[in-house]
């Protein structure tokens, strides 16, 4: 056996199994709990509320552990299965000039890749959120949007994967570093046309019309020193029932974005709050550290891509016979999250730093009571768990535990 077929098997195993046991870990203590309202919620969120809580938590986990043992079936049917090295044999056959045929097989191993996840997004939509009362969607919606998904992979990735696969193949040795420049220009593209272009394939994007509420959300930002090209309400309630907020855009055309769901469940302080809340991420610069944080990782990927790529026990490990630039890049993809998983705690625990550090700015700007008020209700409306494993938590979660972070905005 191949020396680097063991380390991945290994490397998957662990995965499995510390996986598998933090499921495991948050099944019984979300069970355990499911019965006892916590103290620092009692009166504001009822036992039955709570109980629905811990049975969606429960499905989506139970239902996560399978989607880990298929997802894991299909790695090792793609790598040591042969699938990517049947697909590039494929495509060979086809007698293309060699940079078609390597975008050919990267989109259609994508979009194979896509296909085969469909029965647990489906299952999840229609069966899951809809037996918890959030799904919104239609059959028609749900393939309307796939479809368009599968446009915008083909319009968008497929100019980019000629130009990565070219830049490999002509850029010599360095070729990772262009390769990572063309990649971060093309995520600033994404992040700049987002708003204006993609996002309103999938919804519908109005102007907030609560005059009011728009005041006092444009004091907000002054008082923050953050410009926005606009407030916006979308109608996520075309597919959900869960609500959200969120910031989009780059440089002057940032915009905010309330989901019209959010805006029916809050009051006007709490909307302002959780506002002040998204805009200590851009305070404490938190929106680029991520993004530098993100380039950091992609330069390091593709340096050692680039490593990768020259050794043949590298594909010989992972189950390809003929060795190239495209199948080098697709097996790299498909298993680098195996080895990259130990990182995920850390950066979780990153993640929930920047959300201490954006409430405290929210309690500065707004005020902490509200802040609470409206965390409380959305953990009610989106049945999230008050009582989750502290060991799992620690590991998946980018937020702080319910009564961590109200915990901290009481103290």
């Amino acid at each position: 056996m191949n020396g680097f077929t063991l380390l991945f098997l290994v490397a998957l195993a662990l995965m499995l199994t510390v996986q598998w046991w933090l499921a495991q870990r948050q099944l019984r203590h979300v069970a355990a709990c499911r019965d006892t309202v916590p103290a620092a919620f009692a009166g504001q969120i009822s036992l039955q509320d709570h109980q629905r809580a811990a049975a969606y938590t429960l499905a989506r986990t139970r239902l996560g552990r399978w989607e880990l043992l298929y997802g894991s079936a299909l790695l090792l049917l793609w790598t040591l299965g042969g699938g990517i090295d049947l697909l590039d044999r494929l495509w060979r056959m086809a007698e293309l000039p060699p940079l078609a045929a390597g975008v050919g097989l990267l989109l259609s191993a994508l979009l194979l890749m896509g296909l085969l996840e469909l029965p647990f997004a489906w299952y999840r939509t229609f069966r899951l959120e809809q037996r918890f009362g959030f799904n919104r969607s239609t059959p028609a919606l749900f393939i309307g949007d796939l479809l368009k998904q599968a446009l915008l992979a083909l319009l968008l990735g497929g100019p980019l994967a000629a130009v990565v696969l070219g830049l490999m193949a002509a850029a010599g040795p360095w070729w990772w570093l262009y390769v990572w420049l063309v990649w971060l220009g093309f995520g600033l593209l994404l992040l700049w046309a987002y708003p204006a272009v993609i996002a309103p394939l999938f919804n519908k994007f109005e102007p907030l019309d609560n005059a009011a509420l728009r005041r006092r959300i444009e004091q907000l930002l002054q008082r923050s020193g953050f410009a926005a090209s606009g407030v916006f309400v979308m109608d996520g309630s075309r597919r959900s029932a869960h609500g959200n907020a969120y910031f989009t855009g780059l440089g002057r055309h940032k915009r905010i974005v309330f989901f019209d769901t959010l805006l029916r469940s809050l009051d006007e302080n709490e909307i302002e709050a959780v506002l002040a809340h998204e805009l200590g991420h851009f305070h404490h610069r938190h929106v680029r550290q991520r993004l530098l944080l993100s380039a950091a990782f992609s330069l390091t990927g593709l340096a050692l891509l680039g490593w990768l790529a020259e050794a043949p026990w590298f594909y010989h490990g992972l189950g390809a016979s003929q060795p190239s630039l495209p199948v080098a890049l697709l097996l790299f993809l498909l298993v680098a999250p195996v080895f990259t998983f130990f990182l995920q705690p850390l950066l979780a625990r990153r993640m929930r730093r920047h959300e201490f550090e954006a409430d405290d700015f929210a309690a500065r700007q707004s005020d902490a009571g509200h802040l609470v008020q409206a965390l409380v209700k959305l953990y009610q409306d989106n049945a999230s768990t008050l009582t989750p494993d502290p060991l799992y938590s620690a590991f998946h979660d980018t937020h702080p535990p319910a009564p961590v972070r109200i915990a901290h905005l009481t103290r």
